[in-house]
Formats: structure tokens, sequence, C-alpha cells
């Protein structure tokens, strides 16, 4: 008999998490404008806001934040993560930063001016957000398929390469660079195909632009690369990772997602002329080239996290939990991205609330209903995260809204996953009796989602 899949770790310090009545959730999801960011984390349950910082770290990694060198210049702790950088990624100049949205501010800083466009695949929330504010424009080229849900495609983060190559042909010359996001999140943490990143090289080499990765969840992306395209069967994560890169110019990077650490980032590149203009902003906003927005123990643990974090053990442990609730959902006939992303189910608002007007947030009731049934946090996807046109300030509505729960990496069992199917089943089975959305009585000029504030619709 074959023996049963099992987590390639064992549990050595647990926190608790407190169950609260239906009563305090209504009452403290009110009190929070009905936005779920606004909760505070002990009113939550199960929290599936984010994988962004919220994975627990290893013994490796403890020990490694005991020995970090704290010196303002010149840290060892520096050193350690640009060796493991070159080695893992292989870009010789970075920069490190406080977090992936540091690093596009200094990058973008260096690269993007007033009038810019910079096509990509779906440009997740703060890239959009620094492409924006800098007046310049976000250009999602991303598949057709990727808006079906229901659709088989192995590879549904792609680029619409014959969409980028007709594109570039009419606006090469307004565009600074070319984005590629690995995994691609807004579309539901779907995977980038080595044959698409190949292929963009080979447009930009064309027009001679750049090629920026977002490179979050890299390593994930490096996985379905191994486990679904045909080539790289007996490549190991860091080989896949390797060729992944050398189709790459510069990167940023969130450490917090596939580096396993709790705050962190960097920007990488292989230039050094971009590594100085980039230096100037990174002093400016961040800190010392040596030590930017982090201090020397967390780039300690960054660096072991690279390394970690790009083993096939721990990936296959990570995603085949992402699979199992997957699964559970399937059964309830729940619909959602398929197939099953890297760091998060994206649950199809469209299908569960198609009667809703889309003007009250079909994925944002959808989440607040999971919460009040439960106390699970997600997060929208969708026409609030969307955000308004900057020129017409008019709502924007994607084809996709989304309600993303988005699992840390080694924090919950598999019964947590099973509490979230069976409570998302609840509310799927009440469908129909959801009949009122919420609208915004107060948002930011920019971001909206992370600050706004709902009432329920009358």
């Amino acid at each position: 008999m074959e023996l049963p899949f099992s987590e390639s770790f064992k549990i050595k310090m647990v926190e608790p998490i407190r169950k609260s009545t239906r009563a305090e959730r209504e009452q403290w999801i009110k009190d929070a404008k009905y936005n779920l960011f606004n909760l505070k984390s002990e009113q939550v349950f199960i929290d599936l806001l984010t994988d962004s910082g919220t994975g627990a770290m290893s013994d490796r990694q403890w020990s490694a934040m005991m020995v970090g060198d704290e010196s303002y210049a010149g840290a060892s702790s520096y050193y350690n993560l640009k060796n493991a950088i070159k080695r893992i990624l292989g870009f010789d100049h970075f920069l490190p930063t406080h977090q992936g949205r540091a690093a596009e501010n200094v990058l973008f800083s260096a690269m993007i001016k007033e009038g810019d466009y910079i096509p990509g695949n779906s440009h997740f929330d703060t890239t959009k957000g620094h492409i924006e504010f800098r007046k310049a424009h976000a250009v999602d080229l991303t598949i057709d398929i990727a808006s079906d849900t229901e659709a088989y495609h192995p590879f549904k983060g792609n680029i619409d390469t014959d969409k980028l190559e007709a594109y570039m042909a009419q606006n090469a010359s307004k565009v600074p660079f070319i984005i590629v996001t690995v995994t691609n999140n807004t579309a539901g943490g779907q995977p980038v195909s080595m044959e698409c990143l190949r292929k963009t090289r080979e447009i930009a080499n064309k027009y001679g632009k750049p090629v920026v990765f977002d490179s979050a969840r890299f390593a994930e992306n490096a996985y379905f690369i191994k486990i679904r395209e045909k080539g790289y069967e007996s490549k190991t994560i860091k080989e896949i990772v390797a060729e992944m890169y050398s189709y790459a110019d510069a990167m940023t990077m969130s450490s917090k997602k596939d580096a396993i650490v709790n705050m962190g980032g960097f920007i990488a590149m292989r230039s050094q002329e971009l590594w100085r203009a980039c230096s100037t902003f990174n002093i400016m906003f961040e800190g010392y080239v040596t030590y930017g927005g982090m201090s020397g123990r967390d780039m300690n643990a960054l660096a072991v996290g690279l390394d970690e974090g790009t083993e096939f053990e721990y990936l296959e442990t990570r995603i085949k939990q992402v699979e199992y609730l997957g699964s559970r959902l399937t059964e309830f006939g729940i619909p959602f991205q398929t197939p099953v992303g890297g760091h998060a189910i994206f649950v199809d608002a469209n299908k569960v609330l198609p009667n809703m007007p889309r003007e009250q947030f079909r994925a944002q009731t959808l989440a607040i209903e999971l919460y009040l049934e439960a106390g699970v946090r997600g997060v929208e996807i969708g026409a609030i995260l969307a955000d308004r046109d900057p020129e017409t300030r008019e709502n924007r509505y994607p084809k996709l809204e989304l309600l993303r729960l988005a699992i840390p990496r080694r924090v919950y069992t598999n019964n947590h996953m099973e509490v979230i199917a069976v409570a998302l089943k609840n509310v799927f089975d009440r469908r129909n009796q959801i009949t009122r959305g919420f609208e915004i009585t107060w948002e930011a000029p920019i971001m909206r989602h992370f600050t706004a504030e709902l009432e329920r619709c009358k």
C-alpha cells in the first residue's frame, strides 16, 4: 500500500486562536466599516487575508537571526544575502528594501516617467499603484483564458505574447520595460510557463527593452513548471529558477512570500548603471545600500529562506495544502479559479452571487459573509481593488471578481482547511438569500481597498 502524503516538517511551537460568536463578529465587522483589513487579529479565527509575512519561519531561519550583524554599513548579513541572491537567482547587484512595494517604489523611481506604458500580466495592486502614481499606465496583456475560471490551462498566468508583440510594434517608444509577475496573483495565483518567459525575452530583445520580474512567488511558479511543463520533470527547483531568471534583467521581491520571512524585500539587477540609479532612491526612501529597510537579522533569515523556499519537498507540502482545500470546494460545487494556484484559492464571486449588481461589490460581499459565518478572513480581488480610472475617476470593473483565500506557509493544518471549506459551503448554500451588497462611503485616492469604509446597501 502506498503511503499517504505527509508534511515535510514537524511542529515545534503553537499559538492559540480564539473562536468568537456570530453576534461578536457582526459587531466587529460593523465597527471595521465592513473592511476586513480594519479587523483586529484577535477578532479573526482563521486568517487568510494574505500569505505575505504570515508564514512560520524554520529553526534554521531563527538561528540565523541570532547571529545577525547590525552594522550600519558593510554588515556580514548583507553579504550573506548578496551571496544567496547570486547563487539562486543569478544577479550580481541588489538593494535591500523593507518589502516588495518599497522595491517597486525605488525601481520605478529610476525607470518610469509620466506618460510611459508598462505592459505585463495583470499587475497587482501595489505594482499598478506605483505605476499610476507616476502618471504612467499599466497595460494588462494576460491570456484571455485566464478570465474563464472553469476552463483548464496549465499556465493561466501567461502574457499573451502575440498581443505583446503587436503592442510593442505600435508602442515600443513609450515602453520603458516589460513586467512579468510570477506567479500571476490577480489572475488567481496562476503560473507563467518557461516558454512564455522565453518568448517574452525574445520580444524584449527585438525592441531593446529590459524585462523585470515581480517575483513574490517565483518558487511556486518554478514548482508548477516542474509539474506541468514538458522537459522540466527531472530538473530541480533551483535549476528551473536559474533558467527563469536568465530571461530577466531585473527583479523586485516581496520576500514575505516565497522567502518565508515576516518582513523584507529587495531589488536585484544585472546592470551596475541601474544599480547606481536605484541606490540614490534607496538611500532616500529606505536606508544605506547595505541595509536598505532591513535589519541584519532579517537579512540573515531571508538568505536562509531563499534556500529553503526553493526546495521541492517544502513547495510540494505548501501547494498540496492549497490543492486539498480546492478539492473540498470542488466536492461542494463551489466555483473557483482552476486549476488551483500556488498560494491561494480564488473563489469566483461572479458565479456565487451572479444576481447582485456589480456596483455592490460581489467579492467583498462574499468575503464579509464568510467572516460572519466562521471568523475566516479572506480578501477581495475585484472592483474595490481595481480602483478608479485615474482620468475619468469611474470605478473599474475587472472581468474577475474573486474572493482570495491566501494560505500562510507552514501555519495551518488540514483541519483548518476543513473548517474553511464547510464555512464556505454554508455561505454557498444560502447564496440566494444574500441580496444586498455594499457601497463605499469613504476611500483614499489610490490603492483604496486597504482603508476604504463601506456600509451595507439599503
